[in-house]
């Protein structure tokens, strides 16, 4: 530097990602989580036919990729309730709020949305849909996929449409808990839902809400109740009261098999409820603490920091992979859905995490436009004179 020259300005330090007193496992979770659902859309394109089990005796826990959602969906009310629970039940603010998720959700979203879109008109659609429409970018654009039909760009997406859904209810659960308590909030959840589900067969008005999965809002009422336990510590062994919940429920699948149990996704979810929110209030107090050591490792951990992005862009990258390399090759079967594991999760694991590294971590770290665009110029190498 030329004596009497001005010093550069020192680029800010960038800022940690918000957290309220990280808990342990909860990544993990995530991580592990939409794992799941890529090893699940592994299976359905080796082994077609579901819900109908064609594959292995060995592969056959691969069919249930719908309860990755469950877990997804309670996890999902349980991490937004955190910080709730933690003063008095209060939201912080409805347009604070509604800004905050919007600039967690959307751009990731959009960018994987823009992606599955390209994929599926230069390449491959997806499995049973034909290639995208107008209507495909509209209603996947708005988030309201689930509410009117149109060939999908990418399998994974119908649930992001039913979570941002609920996240216009978590205002209202929360005022109903600070009331009435977060029991009576559950409670309250529940019998509406369960009237959605006993009606939906004979009132075809009843029936169009099914197109919104109601049992996911007893399972994201669940997480919220669940975070109550940080703010009112249980002693009672939670994580036992889970496995006590949760292997009646597995074994009915496993005696049922799958078909009965894809027809039946609406009970059965609603059965999980109990066991997944006793695990989620379990795993927030540390319990058991090799399960949330092992949750919390590096890996699991560096996993669920973008498993958002994983469970956004997979599903084309497993169809393309398949389409193109491994069905010409090897067709269905064992030796296909082998070669097909090796080849997508890995391939998927770091693609999401490059594209993770642009279109979700950043909204992360930074919290609105101004903060984002300070920091990139930040990042910018400094001009010569």
């Amino acid at each position: 530097m030329e004596p009497g020259a001005a010093a550069p300005p020192e680029r800010p330090a960038r800022p940690a990602p918000e957290r309220s007193a990280r808990l342990g496992g909860l990544d993990g979770i995530r991580g592990l989580a939409a794992l799941f659902v890529v090893l699940h859309h592994c299976r359905l394109l080796s082994f077609p036919g579901f819900p109908a089990d064609t594959g292995p005796a060995w592969a056959s826990w691969l069919l249930y990729g719908h309860f990755a959602v469950v877990v997804f969906i309670a996890l999902s009310g349980f991490s937004l309730a955190v910080k709730p629970a933690r003063s008095g039940w209060r939201l912080g603010g409805l347009r604070r709020f509604a800004r905050r998720r919007a600039w967690r959700i959307l751009p990731p979203y959009w960018a994987a949305l823009v992606f599955s879109l390209a994929v599926a008109w230069t390449l491959v659609p997806q499995p049973g849909q034909g290639p995208p429409t107008a209507k495909s970018v509209l209603f996947h654009g708005l988030l309201v996929q689930d509410l009117f039909g149109s060939p999908s760009p990418n399998g994974a997406f119908w649930s992001i449409a039913v979570e941002a859904q609920l996240y216009f209810v978590l205002p209202l659960l929360l005022l109903v808990v600070r009331r009435l308590g977060a029991a009576v909030m559950v409670a309250a959840v529940t019998v509406v839902v369960l009237a959605v589900g006993l009606l939906a067969g004979g009132v075809p008005v009843v029936a169009l809400l099914m197109r919104l999965t109601p049992q996911f809002a007893v399972l994201f009422a669940v997480g919220v109740l669940a975070a109550g336990v940080l703010r009112a510590p249980v002693r009672a062994p939670l994580h036992w009261m889970a496995l006590a919940a949760f292997v009646p429920v597995v074994v009915l699948v496993a005696v049922r098999g799958p078909v009965w149990t894809a027809a039946h996704f609406f009970w059965v979810d609603l059965a999980l409820a109990p066991a997944a929110g006793l695990f989620l209030a379990a795993v927030a107090g540390g319990r058991p603490r090799p399960l949330v050591r092992v949750l919390d490792s590096r890996p699991l951990r560096s996993l669920g920091s973008f498993s958002y992005s994983l469970y956004l862009v997979h599903a084309p990258i497993v169809v393309a992979l398949h389409h193109f390399v491994v069905a010409p090759l090897l067709g269905p079967g064992v030796a296909g859905f082998l070669a097909l594991l090796a080849l997508a999760v890995p391939a998927s694991v770091l693609f999401a995490w490059a594209f993770a590294a642009v279109f979700e971590l950043p909204f992360q770290r930074y919290r609105g436009t101004a903060e984002l665009r300070a920091a990139t110029r930040s990042w910018a190498p400094a001009s010569r004179r």
